[in-house]
């Protein structure tokens, strides 16, 4: 079965994982999704991840949460452009997520950055 959405899925592993208090979670890889997870890695939110070789040009990531006092790290994820309904920002008119403790990532043809 295709997904439609590859980077939405990755969010809502993450995401239900998390509210089963998972220690680990595999999703497909693309390098899409390696970018996001090196943000995330890099911002904290996450420990790891892993990437396993199966062949054929398929590989998968094992991604370790992240957990602080019994409470996820990541307290809410969501994706804001999706697929059927995109969005488009400039850097002045982005919403700034928590009151600046949280991160925005941003998907720009230069690649995956972050935003805090």
């Amino acid at each position: 079965m295709a997904i439609i959405d590859p980077l939405g899925d990755m969010l809502t592993r993450i995401r239900n994982a998390q509210m089963r208090r998972k220690s680990r979670v595999t999703t497909p890889g693309s390098k899409l999704r390696a970018r996001v997870l090196d943000v995330l890695q890099s911002e904290g939110y996450i420990r790891g991840y892993s990437t396993t070789e199966f062949g054929n040009g398929r590989t998968e990531f094992d991604i370790e949460l992240k957990y602080h006092e019994g409470q996820p790290v990541i307290r809410s994820i969501s994706r804001v452009s999706k697929p059927g309904r995109r969005v488009y920002s400039s850097v002045e008119t982005m919403p700034r997520v928590a009151d600046g403790l949280g991160v925005t990532i941003v998907s720009t043809p230069r690649g995956v950055m972050s935003r805090s």
